[in-house]
């Protein structure tokens, strides 16, 4: 794991006082204001919000794809100046090559990084084996389930031993029950490689599952409104097991109101979890 340097903040993301604003020739569009972040190393953090608040650019500063208008972004104590190999992205498609099998998708990012060797090979097929797609590394993507691409498409992330990962919606293409498995995976996973991760969704009650901190963003100009530490009484600590602690509705009734208070509906309206379903409670 890395560490920060020259003694700046703890996290291994931070953003300080950091806005960003798009203009186009009719108009000048600020996305985000005044947002301070901080993702401690080997953190989950999840961010909700209503569509359009600045989410997903918050990951692309991050990434550093982007640039702010003002304020910092650092990872482990440094500024972000632009993509690094220490960070890695996973989006809400796949992105899996048909034409390549899944041993080969699987090596892509150690390819363009020129990384390939017989030790790293090696590595990614020990990967494959672990999470259950070891006997489809020949098989191309048209084979696999959407739960499996979505497995293979996360080993490819891994695959360059990044130490921050971002998440933009990784389970909105899956249908419900395969999000659930997947999610079971994405979670032991992380857990396993120790990874710092920062998750985009507008599902509630997958960020209260995943995440040790959920992040509520205000409407565009987006702004951090609050944030929950979330602690769970359960005896599975896996994201069908969260969902069964007592504690989950408190959470997700209180992350609800927030964001219907900022006059956005968002995903989560009715749960299901171990057998049970129900709606937010009035508030």
């Amino acid at each position: 794991m890395r560490e920060c340097v020259n003694g700046v903040g703890s996290g291994a993301i931070r953003l300080d006082r950091v806005w960003m604003t798009y203009h186009t020739r009719e108009a000048e569009t600020v996305a985000l204001a005044d947002i301070n972040l901080e993702v401690a190393p080997q953190e989950f953090v999840a961010v909700v919000g209503p569509s359009g608040c600045g989410k997903s650019t918050v990951l692309s500063l991050v990434a550093g794809l982007i640039r702010p208008a003002s304020g910092s972004v650092r990872l482990w104590g440094e500024a972000v100046a632009g993509p690094s190999g220490h960070v890695g992205y996973m989006l809400q498609q796949d992105c899996l090559y048909e034409w390549r099998t899944i041993l080969g998708n699987a090596l892509l990012g150690l390819e363009v990084k020129r990384a390939v060797t017989r030790e790293s090979v090696e590595m990614v097929r020990r990967m494959l084996a672990a999470y259950g797609l070891g006997e489809f590394e020949r098989h191309y993507p048209r084979h696999l389930s959407g739960g499996m691409r979505q497995r293979a498409a996360l080993i490819r992330t891994l695959a360059t031993r990044p130490d921050v990962l971002l998440l933009d919606e990784p389970l909105s293409a899956l249908d419900y029950q395969t999000r659930l498995e997947v999610s079971e995976d994405l979670y032991r996973i992380m857990r396993a490689e120790r990874l710092t991760a920062l998750m985009v969704t507008h599902d509630i009650s997958e960020a209260i599952a995943m995440s040790d901190r959920v992040l509520v963003m205000s409407r565009r100009p987006g702004r951090i409104k609050s944030s929950h530490r979330i602690s769970l009484t359960c005896e599975r600590q896996t994201p069908i097991g969260r969902r069964e602690a007592p504690e989950f509705r408190t959470y997700f009734n209180a992350i609800w109101k927030e964001l219907t208070e900022d006059g956005h509906a968002v995903a989560g309206g009715s749960e299901r979890a171990g057998g049970h379903e129900w709606a937010p409670a009035a508030v």
